[in-house]
Order: structure tokens, then sequence, then C-alpha cells
């Protein structure tokens, strides 16, 4: 039954509802096939706090996660630029730019995104440490159905993925919620403490469908 679970993961499309607490998705080749995709039952984003955790070695393009809606393709895209060496949130097709992160390779590296579409203002928080805030976008929400893929990026709705931007790697502890969280909670989530977990994308009840190659795995513990 485990070895008839992981082929299904591997070549085909397999859609559920799981609590994948200690666990991780990886990704273990490029493509422009292999993906998540993560169903979520909101329809309007105003304010938004997005955190994950990722593995890879890559130094070239890639993205971290990708929401598109049928009117902009990159209305919530996390985005390394391998030529400038800056982590990109891409918010309503808008983008704004952090260098300097330490973004190592071979490494966990825990990644949170904060946005309000009233203020326009925009924060990371790069394993636990702040960025600056940052005028993105403002005015208008994130509105429509949303398509949130974990593993490529979206130049068309659920689509028009470019191999030379696919994650190779593991990622985990996925977490969405719609509304700014604090500081502490920030912290929380990135030493792995107790934290509430997210209202929009929650890694302990995670609605999702995996497409081609793309396996879940424990996640990898460092040993003391």
């Amino acid at each position: 039954m485990i070895l008839l679970l992981g082929l299904v993961m591997l070549t085909g499309c397999a859609e559920s509802i799981e609590d994948l607490s200690g666990r991780m998705f990886t990704f273990p080749q490029q493509s422009n096939t292999g993906r998540v995709k993560l169903n979520i039952a909101q329809q309007e984003l105003s304010v938004v706090t997005l955190c994950h955790r990722s593995f890879t070695d890559l130094n070239r393009d890639h993205a971290l996660f990708s929401l598109a809606t049928s009117s902009k393709s990159n209305d919530f895209l996390i985005f390394w630029d391998g030529a400038n060496k800056e982590m990109e949130p891409i918010i309503r097709d808008k983008k704004t730019e952090y260098r300097g992160f330490d973004y190592k390779p071979n490494m966990w590296h825990s990644i949170c995104t904060t946005w309000d579409s009233k203020s326009g203002l925009v924060q990371m928080w790069f394993d636990g440490i702040p960025s600056i805030k940052k005028f993105s976008t403002s005015g208008s929400n994130i509105k429509g159905t949303m398509m949130i893929i974990l593993g490529q990026e979206q130049d068309s709705h659920g689509g028009g993925f470019d191999i030379n931007q696919s994650f190779v790697g593991m990622m985990s502890d996925v977490h969405m919620w719609d509304y700014i969280l604090s500081s502490c909670e920030i912290q929380n989530y990135v030493d792995e403490h107790h934290f509430t977990p997210g209202n929009v994308i929650n890694w302990n009840a995670l609605d999702f469908q995996i497409v081609d190659k793309v396996v879940i795995e424990e996640k990898i513990q460092s040993c003391h």
C-alpha cells in the first residue's frame, strides 16, 4: 500500500487533505511539470502573511510560491532572482526587491512575507530577521479564483511553466493567514515553536494535489 501510494505520487495526480506535520514535499528533478497545487476556499485577500521553509542547491532563478488569478499571473509570487541575488515578492504583478539575504544552498531557510492592500506595504522575514518595509501596491485586493502552485512559476492561470524557473529541493510548513502575524508569532514559526496555523493554507490540514514527480517524505531533522 505504501509502495502504491508512492508510485501514484511519482507518476500521476493524487488529491487529498492531509496533516503533513513533520513531512515535506521533495521536488527531485528540474522539470516544467512537477508541482503541487494547493486548494483554498478564499476568493479574496486584502491582507496576507505567508510562511514556508525550503531547502535547495539551486543558484539560478526559481519560484518558491506562486499564486495566480485569471486577471494576474503574479498575484502573489515569491521568487529568487539568481542573477541579481535578490528575493522578490511580486504582488499584483508589482515586483519588490530585497537583497542581502544569506540564501545559502543546502540548508533549510524559513521565509515569511506580509502585505497589506490598504497601506501597500510589504515586508519579508528571512530566517527570523525582518527586512525593511517597502511599498508594493495598494488599493486593490487579490480577488478571483486562486491557483496556488508549489514547484513552478505561473505565467498564466495554472500554466505557462518554465523549466528554468522550476524549484528543485524540499519544501515544508507552508502556511498562509489573512492577517498580519505579529513579530512574536513569526519568530515562533521560525523556531518551530507553537504558533497558530494558517487560516488560508494550513500545513496541518493541507488540501493539495500532486502532479508528476513530487514525493512526500519525512522532513530531514538535524541530529544533536
